[in-house]
């Protein structure tokens, strides 16, 4: 009875591998080959998507562990709008800027409301595509939040989270990075290297964070009378830690997904992405360490996230050992650019200016030095154009923005609401109550 059955199995079998529309040819396999890649790209690319709106949470634990505790359910109030708001203006108004048909360069002009996309025939590219990018659009908006932390009012910090992921980070961004999709922009036609987003996300977001620490001014208490910068400890540095932590797994998804493509040119993107954080944090800890006589942990947790900052430009061109030397470098500027803005009086409670302006212009820099296909005095010639062609446009922007938000809704809170902490003034409640009770017995 087995072997009548075997048999029946194997002839309908055999039968139906002789018909002619069931035998292989080289056509059928690589389109069925194409179409497993596809496949792979977009869980590849919406997997890396998960991972960068992950690193939402990290900064959300960094900001809130290098400040105080009074502050925050402020501070993840704001991470927390910095995603939602920049969501609906990204997809209003942002996305269409950066990646619309351009016959300019300079900006987009298609594509408002995902309209390039319809339920009916539409490509599902577009949506993978634009979740991606708006997890970039938020990163940029909410490394503005710690430069400004413990001063600054909510419904300022609104306004100015609706405004950048609308208009300041999708313009640049099209300038960059515009034939991802439709547009073209005048720095990508030029040669400009930044793969995964050293200046387009890190640098506009840290000019734009310079530019709001400048105009709101720097916390009560933070410098005497001499003008000499006072510590003001953070209350949880587990808590920014952990936020760290979070931030370096992300960023696997930040850099190595910015290929949108699952193939094998991610594993180099992986080892030097981590290479660059590892020794970022080695010479922020030994340098803090000559200059304060101790190991600051601040600053190592800084030289980590400083190291992936300067290695997102040329992570995808850059050898390994070239990634060690951009993230050793990262290290040492970002501990001196944390002194240098405390000498200068602009008061940055989380260090977001030099980890994302300064270490992004360093990154974008290193990625035309190091380049793979050999030196080029031209290629790093244009590195620098993009380099100042973002500040000018991130802090200049920033500026006049923040100045306006100041001269018509307000942008700092009153002393007496910054001195009993933003959580009461703003929000109407405490992050720890036991605490804070305790506190005032």
């Amino acid at each position: 009875m087995k072997k009548a059955i075997y048999t029946l199995i194997f002839g309908i079998a055999a039968s139906y591998a002789m018909a002619d529309d069931a035998v292989p040819t080289v056509a059928t396999n690589a389109d069925a080959i194409a179409l497993v890649q596809t496949h792979a790209n977009f869980l590849w690319t919406l997997v890396a998507a998960a991972l960068v709106f992950f690193m939402q949470a990290g900064f959300a634990m960094v900001e809130t562990g290098f400040t105080r505790a009074k502050n925050a359910i402020n501070i993840m109030m704001k991470n927390l709008m910095d995603f939602s708001m920049g969501t609906f203006f990204f997809w209003a108004i942002g996305f269409g800027l950066m990646f619309g048909a351009s016959s300019t360069g300079w900006f987009g002009t298609t594509g408002f409301f995902l309209s390039d996309w319809n339920p009916v025939d539409g490509d599902p590219w577009i949506l993978a595509f634009w979740m991606f990018q708006v997890v970039f659009a938020a990163t940029a908006a909410t490394i503005v939040s710690g430069a400004m932390a413990e001063r600054t009012k909510f419904i300022g910090y609104l306004a100015y989270s609706a405004v950048l992921s609308a208009l300041i980070y999708p313009i640049f961004g099209s300038w960059a990075w515009g034939s991802l999709l439709n547009g073209s922009g005048w720095l990508e036609g030029m040669g400009f290297i930044d793969f995964a987003g050293s200046t387009v996300v890190h640098s506009i977001g840290g000019w734009v964070a310079l530019a709001g620490a400048i105009v709101v001014g720097p916390r009560l208490g933070k410098f005497d009378k001499d003008g000499k910068a006072r510590a003001i400890p953070g209350h949880n540095m587990p808590l920014a830690a952990l936020g760290v932590f979070i931030l370096w797994l992300g960023w696997f998804g930040f850099n190595p997904g910015s290929t949108t493509t699952a193939d094998t040119s991610i594993a180099m993107i992986f080892v030097n992405t981590n290479l660059a954080a590892a020794m970022g944090c080695i010479a922020a800890m030994i340098t803090a360490w000559i200059m304060f006589g101790k190991p600051d942990i601040g600053m190592s947790l800084n030289g980590a996230l400083a190291g992936l900052v300067g290695i997102t430009a040329g992570c995808a061109n850059v050898t390994p050992g070239s990634s060690m030397i951009i993230g050793i470098v990262a290290g040492i500027l970002v501990v001196f650019s944390v002194v240098f803005f405390d000498k200068i009086k602009v008061d940055d409670p989380v260090g977001a200016v030099s980890v994302h302006g300064v270490c992004g212009a360093w990154g974008t820099l290193a990625a035309g030095i190091f380049d793979m296909g050999g030196f080029s005095a031209s290629v790093v010639g244009v590195q620098l154009v993009g380099i100042l062609a973002a500040f000018v446009w991130a802090f200049g922007c920033g500026f006049i923005m923040f100045k306006i938000i100041s001269m018509t809704i307000g942008l700092r809170v009153t002393p007496e609401e910054e001195m009993e902490g933003l959580d009461y003034g703003e929000h109407g409640g405490t992050a720890y109550p036991d605490f804070q009770k305790a506190s005032h017995m």
